[in-house]
């Protein structure tokens, strides 16, 4: 796997499994569930440390961010509305025209196969746009 984003020498990975330990109640063990299942998504995924502090995963573009809140932790997928979302994981940030967010409160459980469905979903159309941009810029 990929890292980027080093900050004082530690890799991007080591950065969020230390935020995911400073969590110290639900919200670590939260984080680290969802962020288990975007590498079963996408065993390629890179994991970024961006904007003083935030978790980021992606693949040709950003897929998502992980934040810890008070009361959630919150995965905002940065191509949510183009996204497909069955199984209605989406939750949050639902009036934006490019973002969606899926808040996760304490003790509440999230459909993996739906969840990594979107992952794979993102990464699709990080791709997609990523093939586009190539084909504009050949003369």
């Amino acid at each position: 796997m990929k890292k980027s984003g080093v900050s004082h020498g530690e890799s991007a990975s080591e950065l969020i499994a230390k935020r995911i330990a400073q969590l110290g109640d639900w919200r670590g063990p939260t984080l680290s569930r969802m962020r288990k299942l975007i590498k079963e998504a996408d065993p390629g995924v890179i994991e970024e440390w961006k904007w003083m502090g935030t978790p980021v995963w992606s693949h040709d573009g950003i897929i998502c961010t992980g934040e810890s809140y008070k009361k959630v932790v919150k995965l905002t997928f940065a191509k949510g509305a183009s996204l497909k979302d069955p199984a209605g994981l989406f939750n949050s940030s639902l009036e934006g025209n490019v973002r969606r967010a899926i808040d996760i409160p304490e003790g509440a459980e999230i459909d993996a196969s739906a969840f990594k469905a979107l992952i794979r979903q993102a990464i699709a159309l990080n791709s997609a746009g990523k093939s586009k941009a190539k084909k504009k810029s050949k003369p």
